[in-house]
C-alpha cells in the first residue's frame, strides 16, 4: 500500500501559516502513525512467512489497533501484551477484541518476562511468531518516517513554502526519530519539537536520540553525522503531558474541542491533544506566530470519541 497524505493550511487565532500534515487519513484502520509503520512491519512478515504476531501496548495504544487489523486482513493470530495499569476500556481496545486478538494484561514490571515466555511457547507449539516492539519502535518504524519527512519535502517544494517547524507528538520516539534522521540527511535547519505525551526528560529524549543513532548506523556512508549535530536537533519537551499517560487535563480536553469547532479534526488527549496544546502554547511563549509550522497529526480517530463525554458546548 502507498502511503502518501495531505498537508492542508488550517485558520488559526495563534499562528498565521499553520499546516497539518493529517496522517490520520492514511486510509486504513483509522490511518495515523501507526499505519505508516505498521506497512513497513507487515511486509516484513509477509516476506519471512511469519504466522503469528505479537507486540506490546495498552487499551489507549492506536499501534495495537492496527496491527491487529492488519493481522485479521491476512488471517494471522495476533497477540497483544498490555500493562494492568493502563488496561481501561477504550474504543481502540473494544476494536482489538473486536479484530480478534488475544490480549493479556499483567503489570508493567512483568511484561518483559511474560513477552520473552509467550513467544517460547509459542515456538515449541510450532508456530513462527513476529514480534513488534510497542508503538512500532525500531529501525523499521523509524525509517517509514524518514520516507514521512521525503514527503513533506515534496509538498515544500510543491507550493513554494519552508517550514521553520515541525510539531508531533512524541511517544516511543520513532516517529520524531524518523522525521529527524529525514531532516541530517537532508541537511535541513528546520527545528522538529517532539511534544512528549508521557515520558520525562532526560529518558524521553534519549530513546529518540537512540533510535536516530541506531537508524544512522544502518544508512550507508552517514554513521559519520556528528554527535552533537543529533543532540542539537533533538528537541523533546515534556511540561505538556497533562497527568500522565492516557489522561488529559481541562486545557487538553478545551483544545480538543476548538479542533473540532475551528477545523473540523479530531484529536484525542492521550497524543493528538496533547501535542497540539503543547505547540499552542510554545508558540505563544516563543513568539513564533510569524514562523511557518507544520504539525503531523499522528492519528488517534478512536480516541476522539472516547472524549465526546468531556465536551460540552
Amino acid at each position: 500500500m502507498e502511503v502518501r497524505t495531505p498537508v492542508y493550511k488550517l485558520n488559526s487565532d495563534f499562528c498565521k501559516d499553520l499546516y497539518v500534515k493529517r496522517e490520520d487519513m492514511i486510509p486504513y484502520s483509522f490511518g495515523g502513525n501507526k499505519a505508516r509503520k505498521a506497512v513497513l512491519f507487515f511486509d516484513e512478515i509477509d516476506r519471512l512467512g511469519a504466522d503469528y504476531v505479537v507486540t506490546y501496548g495498552s487499551s489507549h495504544s492506536n499501534h495495537c489497533r492496527v496491527i491487529a487489523n492488519m493481522a485479521a486482513q491476512r488471517g494471522l493470530k495476533c497477540l497483544i501484551i498490555g500493562p494492568s495499569e493502563v488496561s481501561d476500556p477504550t474504543y481502540n481496545s473494544k476494536l482489538m477484541d473486536i479484530l480478534g486478538a488475544e490480549i493479556i494484561t499483567v503489570p508493567v514490571d512483568e511484561v518483559k518476562g511474560t513477552i520473552d515466555a509467550k513467544i517460547e511457547e509459542l515456538r515449541k507449539a510450532g508456530h513462527d511468531p513476529y514480534f513488534i516492539m510497542g508503538g512500532g519502535h525500531g529501525n523499521i518504524g523509524t525509517r517509514a518516517y524518514v520516507q514521512c519527512y521525503r514527503e513533506i519535502k515534496e509538498f515544500e517544494k510543491e507550493n513554494s513554502i519552508s517550514f521553520d517547524y515541525i510539531f508531533l507528538a512524541s511517544g516511543t520516539g520513532t516517529t520524531q526519530a524518523g522525521l529527524v534522521c529525514g531532516q541530517l540527511l537532508e541537511g535541513d535547519d528546520k527545528k522538529i519539537i517532539g511534544i512528549s505525551i508521557a515520558r520525562k526528560n532526560p529518558r524521553g529524549r534519549d530513546v529518540v536520540i537512540e533510535s536516530i543513532r541506531d537508524y544512522l548506523k544502518e544508512e550507508p556512508g552517514r554513521g559519520q553525522i556528528a554527535e552533537d549535530v543529533i543532540q542539537e536537533n533533538t528537541i523533546f519537551l515534556d511540561e505538556y503531558t497533562g497527568d500522565g499517560y492516557g489522561r488529559d487535563n481541562k486545557e487538553i480536553t478545551k483544545t480538543i474541542e476548538k479542533a473540532l469547532v475551528n477545523y473540523g479534526m479530531p484529536l484525542d488527549c492521550t497524543y493528538t491533544g496533547k501535542a497540539f496544546w503543547g505547540m499552542e502554547q510554545y508558540i505563544r511563549r516563543k513568539y513564533l506566530s510569524d514562523k511557518k509550522i507544520l504539525f503531523i497529526h499522528t492519528g488517534g480517530t478512536p480516541l476522539f470519541f472516547d472524549e465526546l463525554d468531556k465536551m460540552r458546548r
